[in-house]
């Protein structure tokens, strides 16, 4: 038995799988007792959170299982199974239907009540706590620089759409409810099929990702990647770019930059100039995922290079 705690990496994977889990029960439970279709199609949102988030963790292949928890703790957006993550999206597919069906069903029967006002709090308090989650996995990953930040913030911004629906929808009709206005009492079941229309097109990005996951990465034209270089260009101690390279992998792109510094700084001052220009693409630009940072010292060439250096260079010219 291993007794060795988790990396802190993976202990941050995991933290998001089973805070959505947790999301989930709730509010489904709360949902279900406060006769709210919109709060049980955001409970199902946050299952499919983490059952996509679930199927970038799992090694499904057994060669998998030796690879670094790096590489088995990204997303489904990186994830090397697709055919498992293509089965998790069809059953994410069909339970977006069933809620939208479930909605449309309550539309047009028209026998509608006001859900109870634990369906309001739950909402709200489900939004913080999300919040939370999200504010600590985002700061981590971005700070650690493999890119995973950028396909966290693009699940939480649908997820936190979702819920935002949820409680307008909820809000609505429970004040249709107390001022007796039917028409109110339509917005939660209007609320839990735009979250239905969310869940599928949750599935239907899991599948299209899952299967441009394998291609080969395309590298992006100089023009396109000329706002980059001009971005590193304009980090203090940066003498000149020296090559970059952009490769556009799904939605993301990953870039391999090699930068010339004064070669009389230590290597200290040029990995602090280093992790500067990372930083500035990745906060700069919201697809950027991985930067590869090089650095090299700068080489003038000559006739420059001996006309500075002779003079004060330590290291003898001729054979001793």
């Amino acid at each position: 038995m291993n007794d060795k705690p988790l990396p802190r990496r993976e202990a941050a994977v995991w933290t998001g799988i089973l805070s959505d889990v947790a999301l989930a029960v709730a509010k489904g439970s709360i949902g279900y007792f406060a006769g709210s279709k919109a709060l049980m199609g955001d409970a199902f949102y946050s299952g499919a959170d983490a059952a996509a988030k679930l199927a970038g963790v799992i090694p499904w292949n057994p060669k998998q299982s030796n690879k670094t928890a790096a590489a088995r703790s990204r997303t489904v957006q990186g994830s090397k199974e697709p055919m498992a993550a293509i089965l998790l999206a069809v059953l994410i597919l069909m339970g977006g239907l069933q809620i939208a069906f479930s909605a449309i069903r309550d539309l047009t029967r028209g026998n509608l009540s006001a859900p109870g006002q634990s369906a309001l709090i739950a909402v709200l308090l489900c939004i913080v706590f999300k919040e939370a989650i999200f504010q600590y996995q985002y700061r981590y990953f971005k700070k650690k620089g493999d890119g995973s930040h950028a396909a966290y913030a693009d699940n939480h911004r649908f997820s936190l759409y979702t819920s935002i629906t949820v409680f307008i929808g909820i809000a609505l009709a429970m004040t249709g409810g107390y001022l007796n206005w039917h028409p109110l009492l339509y917005m939660d079941p209007i609320a839990a099929l735009l979250a239905g229309c969310l869940i599928i097109r949750k599935g239907y990005a899991l599948i299209t990702s899952s299967v441009y996951s394998n291609k080969q990465p395309q590298e992006l034209p100089s023009k396109e990647a000329a706002s980059f270089i001009e971005t590193v260009q304009r980090v203090h101690g940066v003498i000149r770019v020296e090559h970059l390279k952009a490769l556009e992998q799904g939605s993301y792109v990953n870039l391999h930059v090699k930068i010339s510094v004064n070669p009389r700084i230590s290597v200290m001052e040029a990995q602090d100039i280093s992790e500067c220009a990372r930083k500035l693409l990745q906060h700069r630009f919201v697809h950027v995922g991985e930067v590869h940072m090089d650095v090299v010292p700068y080489d003038p060439g000559y006739p420059y290079k001996s006309n500075h250096e002779l003079a004060d260079n330590d290291v003898p010219t001729l054979l001793q």
